[in-house]
């Protein structure tokens, strides 16, 4: 089907609906064998975190909280999955209404609340995947646990997907869960980085192998917060960072219908200020510690200014609700 068409008819459902409408079609259409074989289309290669790509355009996390999408995503062509964000229980979210997307700005707000199944779902579906591609997964907490214990549920995720992951992201940015953004700066983020470090290199005795640890952060940190955050980072030895995720800022869209929403701002709206942060953290790192640049990419261009402002690798999700997969065909085949 055409992906205008099709969005013009997932479009007039409300926003979460439509988004679990079309993962379901895509299963669907995966486990009959409708989809082209799951690969990765060819592209420019990346080593990067010590592994390697095959194309650096990826799809970002939360549009497959469960990973029960492998195959049918893996048809797109991407060189990369992130799924996630997963937490230790399984867990509802947020009430609903939690999802608004604003076509005049390109854009979609969400405060979803990392609803999931729970992190031994998601290994589980990951296992009986055909697509075995370079696979992220993005690890969060509970919402019932204190943000002081939040340690716990990071070192309990990620022993849990050790053995199915090829990096781990630690996702201390989104907007939709009560005081995680505290875990962006500070003692904080000291104690957290010390637990999950610690473990992963417990992991990496056990198992003679050790996992590389991305951290996402927010595009409304400001500059003072950028280089606390950035300088604690390589204290801590982390293998990337991924700039950025949602933002809550509203100056662009205020004036839209649903604009006002709470929740996590992301499409076209985010582009400026992920840009901004990522440039920024390009400074403020060490040349060899890569950065993965995801915010309102819609088209080639904007890929091409986030590897300009010093991204290795980049990630989408609101622009294939916008426009489809064959974005991701465009945007790999910009980088050759």
């Amino acid at each position: 089907m055409n992906w205008g068409l099709a969005r013009d008819l997932l479009f007039r459902l409300d926003g979460e609906r439509s988004h679990d409408l079309a993962l379901r079609a895509a299963r669907v259409a995966a486990s009959m064998r409708l989809l082209p074989a799951p690969a990765s289309r060819p592209g420019r290669s990346v080593r990067c975190m010590g592994i390697d790509f095959p194309n650096p355009v990826g799809l970002a996390a939360g549009l497959d909280k469960n990973g029960t999408c492998l195959d049918a995503l893996g048809s797109f062509g991407f060189g990369f999955l992130e799924i996630g964000t997963v937490t230790p229980r399984p867990q509802p979210g947020n009430p609903k209404p939690r999802m608004f997307r604003l076509p005049e700005a390109q854009a979609v707000i969400n405060r979803m609340g990392f609803n999931n199944d729970g992190v031994d779902a998601l290994v589980r579906n990951v296992a009986a995947a055909r697509w075995r591609g370079v696979l992220g997964v993005n690890i969060g907490k509970n919402a019932t646990t204190p943000i002081d214990d939040a340690a716990r549920d990071y070192v309990t995720c990620l022993d849990a997907v050790h053995a199915i992951a090829h990096w781990v992201t630690v996702n201390i940015s989104s907007p939709n869960t009560q005081q995680l953004r505290a875990l962006q700066g500070g003692d904080a983020l000291a104690r957290l980085l010390d637990a999950v470090m610690g473990r992963r290199a417990q992991l990496a005795s056990i198992h003679g192998r050790q996992l590389p640890i991305a951290v996402k952060l927010a595009p409304d940190l400001d500059p003072d917060a950028i280089d606390a955050a950035a300088a604690m980072l390589v204290a801590h030895d982390v293998d990337a960072v991924i700039a950025t995720n949602t933002t809550v800022a509203r100056d662009t869209v205020a004036h839209l219908p649903h604009g006002g929403e709470t929740g996590g701002l992301s499409g076209a709206p985010v582009r400026a200020a992920a840009d901004r942060v990522l440039a920024h953290l390009r400074a403020a790192l060490p040349p060899h510690l890569p950065l993965i640049g995801v915010g309102g990419i819609l088209a080639p261009e904007h890929a091409h200014a986030k590897f300009a402002a010093g991204a290795s690798l980049v990630q989408v999700y609101t622009g294939l609700v916008y426009r489809g997969p064959g974005l991701v065909r465009e945007l790999v085949d910009a980088t050759r």
